[in-house]
This record gives C-alpha cells, structure tokens and sequence, in this order.
C-alpha cells in the first residue's frame, strides 16, 4: 500500500513557476512507475507526465513539454513536478499516482494509487 499526498498547489499569474510535491509513505515507492495528472472543471482527468522506475525515462503531454518537468527524489520518497510559463488553460487539481505494474503510463487506468489532488489556479 502506499500513500501519497501533494502540495504545492496555488495562485500564480501567468507566465509564473511553480513546483508541485508528492510525498509517498507506506511500502517503498522507488519500484513504481510515477505520474502526473489533471482534471480541470468540466473535463476529465488527463495525462501530464510520468517517470518509469526502471529506467528513469519521462514522459510529457505535449501540452506541458518544455515547460513542466517530473523528476523523483528517492531518498525523500518524493515526486515533484516544477512548472514553468504557467498559464490560465493550466489551471485544473493536479493529482499524483503511483502505478505498481507496467504499463501505459499516460492512461490513468495503469494507475493504482492516487493522492488528493492539489490546485492550481493560473490567473492572466
């Protein structure tokens, strides 16, 4: 079983930075593939990046590359996911996921934990 808690969620105008944490008690977390993932008002939860365990490779929307970056600190057990040149359309609560099996990192299905999500709200 594992844990995860987000912070780091808030207001920022356009154009700003901020970085999103995900903390993970519970059974160690460095054997799982980590993803990041959004809902917005009236939409469904989409895919944002992910990092596999394995290899230490990333994967981002293209909606976020070269602006957001997911990276893993294992000694922290954390998961953090630095955004910059945020913008209004970015607005949305960011949940972290922990996924303990391979598979399709960008489908919230792979998924088998999932945090509480934290907002994020982008002003312009």
């Amino acid at each position: 079983q594992v844990q995860l808690v987000e912070s780091g969620g808030g207001l920022v105008q356009a154009g700003g930075s901020l970085r999103l944490s995900c903390a993970a008690s519970g059974r160690t977390f460095a054997s799982y593939d980590m993803g990041w993932f959004r809902q917005a008002p009236g939409k469904e939860r989409e895919f944002v990046a992910a990092e596999l365990w394995s290899s230490g490779l990333t994967y981002h929307a293209d909606s976020v590359k070269d602006r957001f970056t997911i990276s893993r600190d294992s000694v922290k057990n954390t998961v953090y996911l630095q955004m910059n040149s945020l913008k209004p359309e970015d607005t949305a609560v960011y949940y972290c996921a922990a996924a303990s099996r391979p598979g399709i990192v960008t489908a919230a299905r792979s998924y088998d934990y999932w945090g509480q999500g934290t907002l994020l709200t982008v002003s312009s």
